[in-house]
Parts: structure tokens; C-alpha cells; sequence
């Protein structure tokens, strides 16, 4: 047979304990953030990997930047997302807009809202953000760090995406075998600001990987650890000031 030895969890916690929850947004921030900052330089300096999983609102926020150092500083080794952040992230730097919102100002610009159609339109035509990078189409953002420094990643589809972009999986089951032949070697999970992409990348990693799940709704972090990512550690805050944070303490000191 096949012996199993369960990772330890905490026990002879009181229901009635005093600020004790996993997840609360009523906890310093800074402290976690540098916590995270610790645990990432650990993995590194063991020879693991660090995988960041990211939704749209990376970018709507103005994260997407801070995301964009890190990879380019070698502290992001894996990137799993969706059509959405790819395209709002390639929008963000070729036309300055998320979504039509201009990043800059924070407000709609005229005929925003189509934005996203036309970089969609035009990676296509390149046929894959490689070669949109390759041509000098996009230059800067995070796709463009993971092509320029050979970050791998999976951009898998779901039903409600425009286009999609040419590297996206749109078969579902494709796009979870994808990510499972990337978590090898992966020993540290930053989940941000993402439900769907966090969830499935969370029923796929070994209990082992030490798992962050930074989101501005409780809510979401909350149902990470329900549907059995025990491991994860919830951060309740915005991506963009979490992602800026980290930069500080991995890029600066």
C-alpha cells in the first residue's frame, strides 16, 4: 500500500479566540506584506519557483506595473491568468486604457470601450503575443516581461471572453493540463486578485506550496480555503497597494 502523512494542521484552537480568524481585513498589512516578501526570498534561495496567478483587476487598478517589475527582476517564474488580464494588460500599455478606462487619469476615454476589442484584433493578426512582442507591438507590461525573460504561462479561457487572444486555451480541460505540467518545482503561490483562476490553480497545487491570497473581498479568500486550499493565507486589501508593497520589499532591499 501507499502511506500518506497529512500535513499538520493547527488543533485546540477556542471558537470564541479574539482576532483569530485566517482572514481578516482588520490586520497589519505591512507585516504581512513583508512576511510575504520573506517566504518569497526563502523559496528563491532554495532553488523553488514562484507562481503568481492574476485576474483583470491587476490592471484596473494599476497594479499591473508593480507585476511587471517583479517578473522582470526574476522574482515570478510562473504566470497562470486569463484572456481578460492579458488583454487589459496589453490595452493598458499600448493604448493606455484598462477596460477604456484611462490609466493615467481614472477616467473613460472616447470610445474606450472598444479598446480592448482592437488589441485583441490586432495580436491575431500577429498570431500570439509573441509575435506581437516580437514586431514590436507591444512593448512593455507583463506579457511582454514573460516573453522577453521566457516566463512560461497558461492563459486559460472561459465562456464570456472577447476574442479571444490566439494563446489563449479555450478547451478548459487543455488549459488545467497545461498548468499542471508548469507546478513542478513551484513552492510559493501569489493568488491576485482572481476567483476563477485562483480556485482551479488552488485544487491543483500539492498542500505543500505556501499559498497567498491577496483580494480586496473577504468573500474571496474565504472560498479558497473552503473548497480545500487549507494552506492558503488570505490578504485582505487592494491588489494594487499589495503589489506596490512587495515591490519594495523584493526590488529595494
Amino acid at each position: 500500500g501507499v502511506r500518506v502523512t497529512p500535513l499538520e494542521r493547527p488543533r485546540g484552537a477556542n471558537p470564541f479566540e479574539f482576532m483569530a480568524s485566517e482572514v481578516s481585513s482588520e490586520k497589519p498589512k505591512g507585516l504581512l506584506v513583508a512576511d510575504v516578501a520573506h517566504r518569497i526570498r526563502l523559496a528563491k534561495d532554495a532553488g523553488g519557483k514562484v507562481l503568481a496567478v492574476c485576474g483583470p483587476a491587476v490592471i484596473h487598478t494599476g497594479a499591473g506595473p508593480d507585476v511587471a517589475r517583479l517578473v522582470e527582476g526574476g522574482w515570478i517564474d510562473v504566470l497562470f491568468a486569463g484572456n481578460g488580464f492579458a488583454t487589459h494588460d496589453i490595452e493598458s500599455n499600448v493604448l493606455g486604457t484598462s477596460l477604456g478606462i484611462s490609466v493615467q487619469e481614472g477616467i473613460g476615454t472616447e470610445g474606450g470601450h472598444s479598446n480592448h476589442l482592437r488589441v485583441i484584433n490586432e495580436v491575431r493578426r500577429y498570431g500570439s503575443i509573441a509575435a506581437a512582442v516580437e514586431a514590436g507591438y507591444i512593448d512593455g507590461g507583463v506579457m511582454y516581461e514573460c516573453v522577453r525573460r521566457g516566463v512560461p504561462f497558461v492563459l486559460g479561457g472561459s465562456v464570456r471572453d472577447d476574442g479571444p487572444l490566439p494563446d489563449v486555451y479555450p478547451n478548459v480541460v487543455e488549459a488545467a493540463d497545461a498548468m499542471r505540467y508548469l507546478l513542478p518545482g513551484v513552492t510559493v503561490a501569489l493568488m491576485l486578485a482572481s476567483t476563477l483562476h485562483a480556485i482551479a490553480t488552488g485544487n491543483l497545487l500539492p498542500a505543500g506550496v505556501e499559498t497567498f491570497c491577496v483580494d480586496i473581498n473577504q468573500a474571496v479568500v474565504t472560498k479558497l480555503a473552503d473548497r480545500g486550499s487549507h494552506q492558503a493565507l488570505g490578504i485582505v486589501t487592494d491588489v494594487g497597494l499589495f503589489t506596490r508593497d512587495l515591490c519594495d520589499q523584493l526590488l529595494t532591499s
